[in-house]
């Protein structure tokens, strides 16, 4: 059980779709609405320091999606791209009471906020992307314009998993003796090492908060001859940010344009253009055998796309800034929370 620190209160929200639990600030009820979406294997406990950095004007909301935290842990439909999700926080909003917000996502739950953006233009004062995946999905993409390295979107999806930490999460496993448990994965991974949370065993409760299974973390899969063996299924986390599902390239289209701020740690090792989560780039390092090579299958270069990507949106009349914090991994409003909230301040007076 993830501990709440002072001044954060806890909430279950019936909406529409599912009940939705929520972290808020005691007494910002009438303030302007932050709402903070969380990462894969992990939920809203996450955000509760940058919570609590932000100015008293401010009503900071963190949002469990569904099947991590304390949100109703309801089947994932991956063939909607992330659309479960989104719809999940528009919910949670329109129940709240709540019209625009300035919205902030990390890793997946930038894309969960960019789908948002997408659809529901008119809720988002502004966009704040924390090292958020890619607009052309989660592995089985090459080059900056995200191609398909294959139709069936090899290389995807829930068979993209390692198995021996899908076994460690369902088991609640709050050990270190392995590279693979949740907890060595965080400190490998998440931030970057040496770096130690002070909260690292409730940040290791809210990644246990993570359900198992093909309807939630990974998601199913299907086997295929094509290298690396799998391709996306149709349920299930991972398989939301497969690229058959999941494609954001538009934004440039949308007619009213928020300014975004896009904030990345510069050693981020699982959303860059050397993911170690990339079996792409893993195969390239002979981690996973077999690769075809770097002429048809090389790795997907996460950071250059979303640029690619912003970019149009900048041509297009949009405004966005990028900040990238040195010696920094996957998560910098844990690592460096100075830097990260100094940058998060600025956007939000633009909305």
């Amino acid at each position: 059980m993830t501990e709440l620190l002072d001044g954060i209160t806890s909430a279950k929200v019936p909406t529409d779709r599912l009940t939705a639990h929520v972290l808020e600030v005691a007494g910002r009820e009438h303030g302007e609405p932050v709402v903070f979406v969380h990462g894969n294997v992990s939920s809203s406990a996450f955000w509760q320091e940058t919570m609590l950095d932000l100015p008293r004007r401010y009503r900071p909301i963190a949002v469990d999606l569904r099947g991590f935290g304390g949100t109703d842990p309801l089947p994932v439909d991956a063939t909607r791209g992330v659309r479960d999700y989104a719809d999940d926080v528009v919910a949670a909003l329109a129940a709240l009471g709540i019209g625009a917000a300035h919205l902030v996502g990390w890793s997946m739950g930038g894309g969960v906020v960019l789908q948002l953006l997408r659809e529901h233009t008119a809720l988002a004062r502004t966009v704040t992307l924390v090292n958020p995946v890619s607009p052309y999905g989660f592995g089985g993409t090459k080059g900056a314009d995200g191609e398909l390295v294959d139709a069936t979107g090899t290389g995807s999806g829930g068979g993209g998993a390692n198995p021996e930490f899908v076994a460690r999460l369902k088991d609640g496993d709050t050990s270190d003796e392995s590279p693979f448990s949740p907890r060595q994965v965080l400190l490998a991974f998440y931030v970057k090492p040496p770096f130690h949370p002070a909260r690292l065993d409730d940040l290791v409760e809210s990644m246990l908060t993570t359900r198992v299974g093909d309807d939630h973390y990974p998601g199913d899969c299907t086997t295929t001859d094509a290298w690396p063996g799998v391709a996306p299924g149709t349920r299930g986390v991972l398989n939301t940010m497969a690229p058959g599902h999941f494609r954001l390239d538009d934004l440039d289209a949308i007619e009213r344009k928020p300014p975004i701020l896009w904030v990345r740690g510069a050693d981020d090792r699982i959303v860059s253009d050397t993911s170690m989560f990339d079996l792409a780039h893993l195969g390239r390092l002979g981690a996973v055998p077999g690769w075809p090579g770097e002429a048809t299958h090389p790795a997907q270069p996460m950071v250059t796309q979303t640029r690619a990507v912003l970019d149009r949106y900048a041509a297009a009349g949009g405004d966005y800034r990028e900040v990238v914090i040195a010696d920094t991994g996957h998560s910098p409003h844990i690592e460096k929370p100075k830097e990260f909230s100094a940058a998060l301040l600025e956007v939000l007076t633009k909305g």
